[in-house]
């Protein structure tokens, strides 16, 4: 048989019957079975008398042109000469003389055409777009399937072998036809059960986006693939209000993050849906009062979706999101919109100031551990970039694939993508983190970059698998879980006690304690402002610690009314309050004086004398050194006769001395040298 062009999908079918001599022709060089081929005429003889208008065919109802329903046996068929013809039909789509409507495809949860001889290409074709499927990451299997059973549904749909020619109007038109099938009332007749085809709708969606990712890459669609998640539409409460809502929701997407937006929108949606319940004679945010929005603050201690109460930073967001608003439609004239504010900054409770939350030392070394043997390479190397860089959630998601460099001295260099504050960065990253990213790079291939949703430039993102940038949830917030749960540190119900965000505080943190420049916190986080980096320049907890257990525990040398009471912890709430705060205003050259302020003023200029002088062993260098001081202050006074002066540094020299031996310090010994 003579090969025969299909149709183009732009061009009608002609609806016309092959002639027996060129189906004779074709099964003759096709099909081995002399009994298999005499049915297969008969087949078509019966289709042609019955259908020898191909139109009435298309216009039968669905089950007949069908032939088999779900669970009928051949013997009872609704249809048995379409479903015997369908070898017929077959030859007629591969002729190009037909194009199947998506009900019938649909309808047929398998068609078999791939085992015939592949005389357009098309099984070339798809062996090629698996191959492509399996370097982005797809797995060869369950992508070839995917890609046989769309392929051959467009084939047969436009008659047009060439995949270059799918276009993403075709692909949507193809989705819509899957959604609207599974409205049909009878979908239970071809599939058994409407449960049963919304699970198959997840095998078309799958397969739908792999074709889209495909095509991208190879340059054929301009729309970047993304996965649908249709929701179903929301009833509106109050159609004036969210006509605002959505009004004011769009002009905050030019210059708010997403994910602002969508708590905005959860705010407005929370304050609709409690006018609606407690006012509903309130149709406009125009009738909206301050005593409206009081009274709803109030509602909000209670959560409406859990019942419990609601965390107290919730109900500042939500609050703080509407004032906002009611300050914007103000300031815009919108007429929709009070025209004044209807919450001040004096209405809004004040957010509790938190000690940022770095994650201690004993408990960093078992979650690296469990996060080094993490299986997906994806979530381990942005776990390694979250420890060592502190870059927030985002930036390390979108990081590109060029982002790693050196210095001229091989140190490795982190380029950290604008982020939430619109900024670049390039900072000095670990060579743990940086050997997890050249892994990462070295097994990515050529495939095309996305628009970066900030800069608006195609961008070759490093976390991308299957041909798509991977989530934030999976990279961080999955592989966390993994490796809380392997080094146990999660909480009773499973959740895991650290996030991702307390890297970034850890870093902070460690910063500060190793003397870091402001400057340079400031840089290495991203903040804008000194205020922002200075709560970890504050003394840190483990430096307290340092400083208190040098005071209080063994090798100390405490004396004076209170020293007993300082020891055994016998001191008021009052006391221990003034130690606190004034602990680092009582530093001396050698030592400290903790005279509480029961006891008055300290009426000695001489310290070394006085009996709240308390010192400790980190002292012993500057204590030596004050003694060689007063060793040749002792000299000079000699040679200039002066008895009185030789005496009393003599004193200072064995007060120095019982200081070192009582602190079992060697008389000889290192000097301090500043």
């Amino acid at each position: 048989m003579t090969r025969t062009q299909p149709l183009s999908g732009h061009i009608p079918p002609s609806f016309r019957h092959a002639t027996a001599k060129e189906y004779a022709t074709f099964l003759d060089e096709y099909v081995t079975s002399a009994s298999h081929r005499k049915a297969l005429r008969l087949y078509r003889g019966r289709f042609i008398r019955c259908y020898p208008d191909l139109r009435k065919w298309f216009e039968a109802p669905l089950p007949e042109r069908v032939g088999r329903l779900h669970g009928e046996d051949l013997h009872h068929l609704s249809g048995h000469v379409s479903y015997h013809a369908r070898p017929y039909l077959m030859f007629l789509a591969l002729c190009g003389k037909i194009q199947f409507d998506w009900e019938w495809l649909l309808a047929l949860p398998r068609v078999y055409i791939w085992h015939r001889p592949d005389h357009l290409g098309v099984n070339e074709t798809v062996a090629q777009l698996v191959e492509e499927a399996v370097d982005l990451g797809y797995e060869r299997k369950t992508s070839d399937a995917a890609l046989h059973w769309i392929i051959a549904r467009l084939f047969l749909h436009t008659a047009d072998p060439d995949v270059g020619h799918i276009h993403e109007s075709l692909l949507t038109e193809m989705e819509e036809a899957v959604r609207a099938f599974g409205e049909r009332p009878d979908v239970a007749l071809y599939y058994g059960s409407i449960e049963r085809y919304r699970r198959t709708i997840r095998e078309y969606t799958a397969a739908l986006h792999l074709l889209r990712v495909l095509l991208y890459h190879r340059g054929h669609l301009g729309k970047e693939p993304r996965v649908s998640r249709q929701k179903p539409p929301r009833p509106p409460i109050k159609p004036s209000m969210e006509k605002v809502m959505m009004r004011y929701l769009t002009t905050r997407r030019l210059t708010d993050q997403p994910a602002t937006v969508k708590k905005t929108d959860h705010a407005l949606r929370q304050l609709i849906t409690w006018l609606a319940h407690t006012y509903p004679d309130v149709e406009s945010f125009a009738e909206v009062t301050r005593d409206h929005l009081m009274e709803f603050a109030e509602s909000l201690d209670i959560s409406p979706l859990t019942g419990r109460a609601l965390a107290r930073n919730s109900k500042i967001g939500i609050l703080v999101r509407l004032s906002v608003f009611f300050q914007d439609g103000a300031r815009w004239g919108w007429q929709d919109v009070p025209d004044r504010p209807l919450l001040q900054a004096g209405d809004l409770p004040k957010p509790p100031q938190r000690v940022p939350r770095y994650i201690p030392d004993h408990e960093l070394t078992r979650l690296m551990a469990a996060i080094r043997i993490l299986d997906c390479p994806y979530q381990r190397t942005a776990l390694l970039i979250a420890r060592w860089s502190g870059a927030r959630r985002d930036e390390i998601r979108r990081s590109p694939f060029d982002c790693l460099d050196s210095y001229p001295d091989g140190m490795p260099r982190l380029r950290i993508p604008a982020g939430k504050k619109k900024r670049e960065r390039i900072i000095p990253l670990n060579k743990e983190a940086a050997e997890a990213i050249k892994e990462l790079q070295s097994k990515r291939r050529g495939e095309r970059g996305f628009r970066d949703r900030l800069t608006g430039i195609p961008t070759r993102y490093l976390f991308v698998s299957r041909g798509r940038l991977l989530s934030a949830v999976y990279l961080l917030d999955n592989g966390l879980q993994k490796a809380c749960t392997e080094a146990g540190l999660v909480t009773a119900g499973g959740k895991p006690t650290v996030t991702p965000h307390r890297f970034r505080h850890t870093v902070g943190t460690q910063l500060a304690e190793k003397g870091a420049k402001l400057h340079t916190i400031m840089k290495i986080l991203g903040h804008e402002s000194a205020s922002m980096s200075m709560v970890y320049a504050q003394i840190s907890d483990p430096e307290v610690r340092k400083d208190y257990e040098a005071v209080l525990g063994p090798g100390a040398t405490i004396a004076g009314p209170f020293a007993e009471a300082l020891r055994s912890g016998n001191l008021s709430p009052t006391d221990i309050n003034w130690l606190r705060n004034n602990f680092l205003k009582t530093e001396l050259e050698l030592g400290r004086c903790l005279r509480l302020p029961q006891e008055g003023p300290c009426e000695c200029e001489l310290y070394l004398t006085c009996a709240k002088f308390v010192t400790t062993p980190d002292y012993a260098p500057r204590l030596r050194r004050r003694r060689r001081i007063e060793q040749e202050l002792v000299e000079d006074a000699a040679a200039h006769g002066w008895q009185r002066e030789i005496e009393r540094h003599q004193c200072t020299i064995r007060r120095l001395e019982q200081l070192l031996t009582g602190l079992g310090e060697p008389i000889a010994g290192p000097e301090a040298t500043n």
